[in-house]
């Protein structure tokens, strides 16, 4: 009896001891938050941008699969399907949503008021309706912006060093991209300082689109060609570049990806830095600050990428006031 009565204690105590180990690991399996991450590109065109907060987060103390959970989502440029892959990931229960680059941005405003989302390598996100302003945002959207009222004037000031006889320039888009109209008329003010000409041309589909484009901005006898900031030239950097390599049109670009498949020059801000910086955003959400409270920063760092090997495939002699300005010089 005596024993059976001590049996029945241990398994009670057993018993309660073990509960609260069991509720415990539960209630730490459902408060591991869950992250999603929206591109407008590809996972190949974006992979330095993902290494880049996976960085910044991991600096932060955060470790994938043990108090944090990624999931993410690529929209290969197809701008239209952009709010489903935004609802998906909001279907996941994402406790904050990050989304590189203007479209992306615009999809989840359109589908979440509610969600915080944090934005990086987005063009200016008050003309485009994304904030009211960058000091206070006010909704469910914060962020890191990759424009600065310079750039513009920069990327054909560094061209006209290039190029001293530049007259005629053409300015690849997408009009159907939200961050298209700012950026152009950035471009617009910028020649006017310089007295050349700027010609907008687009594609919004790959083949077609590209190909009546490139015959147009052969016609017109483009001195040189900037690309703005868009999902869809991203994950078509290898055509563009093959084209102004193969019809030898001096071009800057608006990112260093296009460099990596044989640019000849890339100007801008900094991405792997910008969504560094997202990721600070995301930790102080998750302690609680609410995006509404956190200010949309600019970009602090600025990358002059020169390709010299494609220099001299285009027979380009590339001044050394430029290469002295150079952050990476690509031999």
């Amino acid at each position: 009896m005596w024993r059976a009565t001590v049996g029945l204690l241990v398994l009670l105590i057993l018993g309660v001891l073990g509960a609260p180990l069991e509720v415990t690991a539960q209630q730490q399996t459902q408060t591991v938050p869950r992250i999603g991450v929206f591109f407008g590109g590809s996972r190949a065109s974006e992979a330095a941008s993902i290494e880049a907060l996976q960085q910044g987060l991991h600096a932060l103390g955060y470790v994938e699969g043990h108090n944090i959970s990624i999931e993410y989502r690529f929209g290969e440029g197809k701008t239209k399907r952009f709010p489903a892959f935004v609802t998906e990931l909001i279907r996941r229960h994402v406790a904050v949503l990050v989304v590189g680059g203007a479209t992306a941005a615009r999809a989840a405003k359109q589908v979440t008021t509610q969600i915080p989302v944090v934005m990086a390598n987005v063009t200016d996100p008050v003309a485009i309706g994304l904030v009211p302003n960058l000091a206070r945002p006010g909704g469910n959207l914060t962020g890191v912006s990759n424009m600065s009222p310079e750039l513009g004037v920069k990327r054909l000031a560094l061209l006209k060093e290039l190029v001293p006889q530049l007259a005629r320039v053409a300015i690849l888009g997408d009009s159907s991209s939200p961050s298209h109209a700012p950026q152009w008329r950035d471009m617009q003010s910028a020649a006017r300082t310089f007295g050349v000409e700027v010609h907008s041309w687009e594609v919004r589909a790959p083949l077609p689109d590209f190909a009546m484009t490139f015959a147009g901005i052969i016609a017109s006898r483009a001195d040189a060609l900037i690309t703005l900031s868009q999902p869809l030239l991203d994950v078509y950097a290898d055509q563009i570049v093959a084209f102004t390599v193969t019809q030898r049109i001096p071009a800057i670009f608006n990112r260093r990806k296009f460099m990596e498949v044989g640019g000849l020059m890339s100007y801008g801000a900094n991405v792997a830095d910008l969504f560094r910086r997202a990721a600070g955003f995301v930790d102080k959400i998750l302690k609680g600050v609410p995006p509404a409270e956190l200010p949309v920063e600019q970009p602090a760092k600025f990358d002059l990428v020169i390709n010299l090997k494609t220099a001299k495939a285009m027979g380009l002699t590339i001044p050394s006031t430029l290469l002295l300005q150079a952050t990476e010089v690509i031999e």
